[in-house]
């Protein structure tokens, strides 16, 4: 603040090489949230109109907006049956003439089968980009996520495992062209104040969310250690409840537990009751998330009902996460899972 220069700054530039070192990749764009992030990435690939995006049935809908707010149509594909991202197989099928991207979502902190996914896009000559918003560290047989894809898409909402004090986003890349294109497309299409070399936009990452960034980046290894060692406690205290199924991430990923999501396997009533049992205990839980994107009246107009996509419609329905951060204490998950135990046994 004492600087005088609050957007578009050396705090900016700073956290944007800082970030681009530690997911592994040559570029880093600082944009206004994660969303835009999402949208320009597309923009600067030229997808609009006519064309089709690949999106996970089971996602928040900031995924399926990007690509509508571009124009084009995002396809859905349904997750695998033993996790919460989208199924590599089905991604084959699903491909068109017109298919341009593929979106994959880190969702609750576990990586995508990306080596799969970029296999395959390969072969397409498609393009992909990771929406790493709740994955921030999360890596795939070694590599981060945000690095692996032709462009990642990251969101420092509060929220995040590395979160600004307000909206953040950015872009990660290997690609100099498109790197450089999104910067002039943040501001007002311009790299020369008062030069604008097209229609852009502002969507600045400022300074002083940078700055907060810059401070926060080199603990969050640490922070997401903390998160793992909440979850492993989180599956010995929850093992072997009667109708509620664990999280269970693939060998080949180094999730980073954004969320803790648990099933409730036998009927959203069970679910009702634990959540009422947990607030009634004090304790916190969320549903990420009760309407799948498909059901919003946002999307009425793609005419896809209810059981257009089950795989999500039935996680919707059995969804709960528990309190997750790397600020949980043991005597903490100790009691949720007692009272996850009390409810439902």
């Amino acid at each position: 603040m004492e600087s005088g220069w609050y957007v578009l700054g050396k705090e900016v530039e700073a956290f944007e090489a800082e970030y681009a070192a530690f997911c592994g990749t040559k570029h880093c764009v600082g944009l206004a949230n994660g969303l835009e992030a999402l949208e320009f990435v597309l923009r600067a690939w030229g997808v609009g109109p006519g064309d089709e995006v690949i999106v996970p049935s089971n996602t928040y809908i900031a995924t399926w907006l990007a690509v509508t707010a571009v124009g084009a149509k995002p396809v859905p594909v349904e997750p695998t049956p033993a996790g919460p991202n989208i199924d590599p197989d089905r991604i084959a099928e699903a491909i068109t003439p017109r298919t341009r991207a593929i979106m994959p979502v880190h969702l609750y902190g576990e990586p995508a089968d990306m080596d799969a996914i970029m296999a395959l896009a390969d072969r397409q000559g498609i393009k992909v980009i990771e929406d790493v918003a709740q994955a921030q560290g999360s890596k795939v047989r070694g590599r981060r996520a945000g690095s692996i894809g032709h462009a990642g898409a990251h969101s420092f909402f509060p929220t995040k495992n590395i979160g600004a004090y307000g909206d953040g986003g950015a872009v990660t890349t290997d690609d100099p062209g498109l790197a450089e294109r999104l910067r002039v497309l943040r501001n007002y299409g311009s790299r020369v104040k008062y030069v604008n070399l097209e229609r852009g936009y502002n969507s600045r990452l400022d300074e002083l969310q940078a700055a907060f960034l810059r401070v926060k980046l080199p603990k969050l290894d640490e922070w997401n250690e903390r998160r793992r060692l909440v979850a492993a406690r989180y599956d010995d205290k929850l093992a072997g409840i009667p109708g509620l199924g664990l999280p269970r991430a693939p060998q080949w990923a180094e999730p980073v537990w954004h969320l803790y999501v648990v099933r409730i396997l036998d009927g959203g009533g069970r679910r009702a009751d634990l959540v009422k049992a947990l607030d009634k205990a004090g304790i916190g839980s969320l549903i990420h998330y009760p309407i799948p994107p498909h059901l919003q009246e946002a999307y009425a107009d793609l005419k896809q009902g209810k059981g257009s996509y089950p795989l999500a419609e039935e996680l919707a329905e059995t969804v709960l996460s528990l309190p997750m951060g790397p600020h949980v204490e043991p005597d903490t998950v100790d009691k949720v899972a007692a009272t996850v135990r009390a409810a439902l046994s």
